[in-house]
C-alpha cells in the first residue's frame, strides 16, 4: 500500500490495525512489518531508541514493502516532528496535547509554509513522500494524544482544529488522568470508559480519527466493536517477554 493510499484509508476512517515498537532492533521491526499490519509505530517518547533508531526503524518498515511507518515523537516541538518526518515517517503521534493551541502547534510543525512552519530538508522522506511541500502536506498524518485531564476537558476543541487527522488515546496516562492510582486501576473503570466514549464521540463529530493503543488482540477487537478505527496492538518488548515466559512454562510442564 502506498503512503497516499494508507493516508486516504485513515482519513476515511476505514479500519487500520498497527503494531508498536519500543526496541531499537531494525531486523525484528522489518519482520514484524511483514506480518500484515497496516502500519508500524515507533515509540520515540518511551521507546529504547534515539534518532538513529527512528531512522533505521523506518527504513526497516519500508523494506518490508507492506506497512506504513509512524513515529510517536518525544514531545510537541518542531525539531522532533521535523526529524521524524525528514526520516520518512508517514505521520506522527504527538504526546501530551492539552488544548487547541497545542494541537495547532503540532499541525504547524507538520506542514510546510504557508500552512505551517516545517523547515525544508526531507533527507530521506523525499524518496517516497513529496518531495514537493504541497505533496507532503497532503499525505502526512497528524495524530495528537489525549492523555491528560486538560486534554480530556478540551477534547472537542482539539478535534475541531484544522489539520488534525485524529486523536490518539494513551490508555495508561488517560487512566491516571481520570484519577487512577496506576494504569488499569479498577476503581476508576467507569470514569475511564466514560472518557473513551467522550473522546470517540468528539472525534466522530469533527470527522477525524479515533485512535487507541491496546494491550492485546482481544482488547483491540473490543475497541473496534466500539467504533475506534485506528488500533495499535501491544509492543515488541511485551510480546518478547510473554513468549519467552510461555515457552519456559511449557518446558517445565507448569
Amino acid at each position: 500500500m502506498t503512503i497516499a493510499a494508507f493516508t486516504s484509508k485513515v482519513r476515511a476512517r476505514e479500519l487500520v490495525i498497527g503494531y508498536w515498537i519500543v526496541l531499537d532492533s531494525p531486523i525484528s521491526t522489518e519482520r514484524i512489518a511483514r506480518v500484515g499490519y497496516d502500519y508500524v509505530a515507533l515509540d520515540a517518547q518511551h521507546g529504547l531508541m534515539g534518532y538513529s533508531g527512528w531512522l533505521n526503524g523506518l527504513m526497516a518498515i519500508d523494506a518490508s514493502g507492506a506497512a506504513a511507518g509512524i513515529v510517536r515523537v518525544p514531545a510537541n516541538n518542531a525539531a522532533n516532528i521535523g526529524q521524524a518526518l525528514d526520516a520518512g515517517a508517514a505521520g506522527v503521534i504527538v504526546p501530551l496535547v492539552n488544548n487547541a493551541a497545542e494541537a495547532e502547534q503540532a499541525v504547524r510543525a507538520i506542514r510546510y509554509p504557508p500552512h505551517g512552519s516545517r523547515s525544508y530538508g526531507p533527507m530521506r522522506s523525499a524518496l517516497r513522500i513529496g518531495p514537493k511541500p504541497a505533496d507532503s502536506d497532503a499525505v502526512v498524518l497528524c495524530l495528537v494524544m489525549i492523555e491528560t485531564p486538560e486534554g480530556l476537558d478540551n477534547v472537542e476543541e482539539i478535534c475541531a482544529v484544522p489539520g488534525v487527522d485524529g486523536v490518539y488515546i494513551g490508555p495508561s496516562d488517560l487512566c491516571l488522568a481520570v484519577g487512577g492510582k496506576y494504569p488499569n486501576d479498577p476503581d476508576v473503570a467507569d470514569a475511564f470508559n466514560a472518557a473513551l466514549v467522550r473522546i470517540r464521540l468528539a472525534a466522530e463529530a469533527s470527522g477525524v480519527v479515533a485512535a487507541i493503543h491496546t494491550a492485546s488482540g482481544d482488547v483491540a477487537r473490543q475497541r473496534i466493536a466500539e467504533g475506534f478505527t485506528f488500533i495499535t496492538i501491544a509492543s515488541d518488548l511485551t510480546h518478547l517477554e510473554a513468549a519467552a515466559a510461555s515457552h519456559l512454562e511449557d518446558a517445565r510442564g507448569n
